[in-house]
């Protein structure tokens, strides 16, 4: 009788503790789905960055080369390696370039030359590294109006009145500004703009812009190649 009292109760407390075990398997698993939804919805929500224009095709694929073509763009390309944050050999003044960034800027500057420049205004920043990144690209610096770059919330507009009709508008300026105005085409957390990265951003019919993609400078000759 004793024996049946005790294999009663062990009984029930394996069952109870199946239960439980169950009960936390479930609610494991709930969590768990939980986590991966939120994390994908959140990857699917998250601002990223502009296209590569370096991977592939992309370049031609996203329509970036017949946009330049038909004069309908804005460039924003970042100056080239900065004197005062570099160990490398200054090429003049501190708050220049270095001589690695003059050679990037030429490089970088015959790529945009292999594109075609006929319809194309250039427009420079009024600083030391970014006039000297136009002279070396294009062999000319033409500053913006004003002691201070076209940045901050209101770009777009400070940018549209430079840009004529079926003409590209190419403005040398510094990663501040070019993040300035990928937030403003909705890609607030995009990467920070490499040395001599250019970003593509297509003027629409409806007046509004928007983003092509990003070219880095080193991506460049395997890109033209495909042209």
């Amino acid at each position: 009788m004793v024996n049946s009292v005790v294999d009663l109760t062990l009984s029930k407390s394996r069952s109870r503790w199946a239960f439980l075990k169950q009960l936390s398997t479930l609610w494991l698993s709930v969590v768990g789905v939980g986590i991966v939804s939120l994390a994908v919805t959140a990857f699917i929500m998250w601002p990223r960055s502009p296209l590569d224009l370096g991977v592939g095709h992309r370049l031609l694929t996203s329509g970036a080369v017949e946009a330049w073509r038909n004069g309908d763009l804005v460039v924003l390309v970042r100056h080239e390696e900065r004197c005062d944050r570099s160990t490398n050999t200054c090429l003049g003044p501190a708050d220049g370039l270095t001589t690695l960034g003059s050679l990037s800027a030429t490089a970088t500057g015959k790529a945009f030359q292999a594109l075609g420049m006929q319809n194309t205004d250039v427009l420079s920043s009024p600083t030391t590294r970014t006039a000297q990144t136009s002279l070396f690209m294009f062999g000319k610096s033409e500053l913006a109006l004003g002691p201070l770059a076209i940045c901050g919330p209101a770009i777009a507009e400070e940018l549209r009145p430079h840009k004529q009709p079926d003409r590209n508008l190419l403005v040398v300026t510094h990663s501040a500004c070019i993040s300035d105005f990928e937030e403003t085409l909705g890609f607030k957390h995009a990467a920070h703009a490499e040395y001599g990265s250019a970003l593509f951003v297509k003027l629409l019919p409806n007046g509004k812009f928007k983003a092509l993609g990003i070219m880095n400078s080193k991506d460049w000759a395997a890109a033209l190649k495909q042209l």
